[in-house]
């Protein structure tokens, strides 16, 4: 699995005109499934994301997590995270993992980081045209990915 984790002021996603899910403060996350992720990477990007110290203590530093911080979370299924540009100019989502699968690893993802954080996390409509709106803040932009843990 891939994450992108932005840190933003704000964030929303609307759908056909209507807004589904957003949030002031706090994370935005757009997340790509490949057809080999399982509940381990869900469990490794769970527990990074939660624990990941990018929000400012009192002295403005980069110090504290989204646990201790106490921000919101947005997450948006995003499979365009696995184009590939290698052989021309259109890009490829071969490793991309399809509906069926990526479906309900998504859902576990957001239902794994909804019981660490205590609290629901608004999501996009899985598979739609969605419109994502955000002001990051920062700007703070992390790619994490589970099959590369540094």
């Amino acid at each position: 699995m891939r994450v992108v984790v932005q840190r933003v002021s704000a964030a929303s996603v609307t759908v056909a005109g209507e807004v589904c899910g957003q949030i002031g403060p706090g994370l935005l996350l757009l997340v790509g499934v490949e057809e080999v992720d399982g509940q381990q990477d869900i469990d490794w990007l769970v527990r990074k994301i939660s624990q990941l110290r990018i929000f400012n203590d009192d002295a403005g530093v980069m110090n504290l997590s989204l646990l201790e911080q106490g921000g919101e979370v947005l997450a948006v299924s995003q499979f365009t995270l696995f184009a590939s540009t290698r052989k021309g100019n259109r890009p490829s989502y071969s490793r991309a993992a399809r509906g069926d699968i990526s479906r309900p690893l998504f859902e576990q993802f957001v239902d794994s980081l909804s019981r660490v954080l205590g609290r629901a996390v608004p999501t996009g409509v899985f598979g739609a045209d969605m419109q994502v709106a955000l002001v990051n803040d920062g700007p703070v932009t992390i790619l994490l990915d589970s099959r590369d843990p540094e």
